[in-house]
């Protein structure tokens, strides 16, 4: 298969599925005998605030936001087990990918996905309200036990969010990648760097093979000139499993 006809997408396996022993349940709906597509990359990962902000970018300043970021990081459901805190991240490869994990997935609302599509994934699932500090309700998150990206430019950010190129067989990239053989690139308190600093963390060191559209950012971004990508979407990745976050 030629890399331009590979079609990928992101499945998160989030920490409520985790928290009811529904992961054995969710993988065997997502095996190849019912979705046709195969495995193209997995990882546990404990998610950091950083990668959490990301990955729901487009929510921010809505109400249900800062519920929605702490349900992602396990804050809401191991509040005491920090070691606990996980989500398992997957990516899979085959025709029509995206639309056919998301008609398994079923509807965003666990209620929804009951009431039209009963034995999907997220008819397990909930709807929890949401109140503020004098008890009012204010909104409601859905705890829909399971993420699938909802486009192929969806799926596109997503899985480069979630992972680096050598996450993959080199036959399994979907997307250009690149040799680094230029400077480093350093990441410390939001502040990219091409020179290390005390305390900075190296995202990208030559010799490293890193997506072109991180690549590209990074560049620009060390210029102070304006990035498709953020630099936090960029060292979320890199800085995966890098640090434990309470």
């Amino acid at each position: 298969m030629r890399t331009e006809e590979i079609k990928q997408t992101l499945v998160l396996i989030k920490p409520d599925a985790l928290k009811n022993s529904l992961t054995g349940y969710v993988l065997s709906q997502l095996s190849e005998f019912h979705t046709g597509l195969r495995f193209a990359g997995a990882k546990i990962v404990h998610v950091s605030r950083m990668l959490a902000e990301e990955h729901y970018a487009e929510h921010r300043g809505k109400v249900f936001y800062p519920s929605l970021i702490e349900y992602i990081m396990g804050l809401l459901h191991y509040p005491d087990e920090p070691n606990r805190r996980r989500v398992i991240s997957l990516v899979y490869q085959g025709p029509d990918a995206v639309k056919k994990m998301r008609e398994i997935c079923g509807p965003t609302n666990p209620h929804v996905a009951r009431e039209t599509k009963p034995g999907c994934i997220r008819a397990l699932g909930t709807v929890v309200p949401l109140k503020d500090a004098a008890g009012n309700e204010i909104g409601e998150r859905m705890d829909n036990l399971i993420h699938a990206s909802a486009t192929d430019n969806e799926a596109e950010r997503e899985i480069k969010l979630w992972f680096r190129p050598g996450d993959f067989p080199p036959f399994m990239r979907s997307y250009p990648t690149e040799i680094n053989a230029e400077d480093h690139y350093y990441f410390k308190n939001g502040n990219l760097y091409i020179t290390h600093e005390p305390g900075s963390v190296c995202l990208i060191a030559p010799g490293d093979v890193v997506w072109k559209s991180d690549f590209d950012a990074l560049r620009l971004l060390s210029k102070g000139l304006p990035a498709a990508s953020s630099l936090e979407a960029v060292a979320a990745k890199y800085l995966m499993n890098y640090t434990v976050e309470s």
